[in-house]
């Protein structure tokens, strides 16, 4: 399939998908003409990038832990387990620091409603003769 059925199918655009194979993410064999064509494998595998990427893992993150999955082997794989666990602790204390700013939210927002709803009480016993 050619790019933009690719692009069409992952819902990933056709700049990113060229920024995916320059970083070596992503690969394409080429026509005669220079237009690239990808195989129905590599809808998966955009979509398993799209995955890591929303995680937060950096493209420079992606590309070492590439190898683990397209050619598994003992180094690749103590190699990318310990990357692996590096980016699992990495997101484990940035989903503590959404949780603590979530709660903050919640706290600030009841704060918000309480004064609110005093305000509104105050305006109806004023109103009322």
């Amino acid at each position: 399939m050619r790019i933009g059925e690719l692009a069409s199918r992952t819902g990933v655009s056709v700049r990113s998908l060229r920024y995916y194979e320059e970083q070596g993410l992503l690969t394409s064999r080429r026509s005669a003409s220079g237009q690239r064509h990808y195989t129905e494998a590599e809808v998966e595998r955009v979509a398993f990038i799209q995955q890591l990427y929303a995680a937060g893992l950096s493209s420079r993150t992606i590309t070492e832990l590439l190898p683990c999955v397209d050619s598994p082997s003992e180094e690749n794989s103590d190699a990318a387990l310990k990357r692996m666990a590096q980016e699992r602790d990495r997101l484990s204390e940035h989903i503590t620091e959404l949780v603590r700013t979530r709660d903050a939210l919640d706290a600030l927002m009841a704060a918000n409603r309480a004064h609110h709803d005093s305000l509104h009480r105050r305006t109806s016993t004023v109103s009322q003769p």
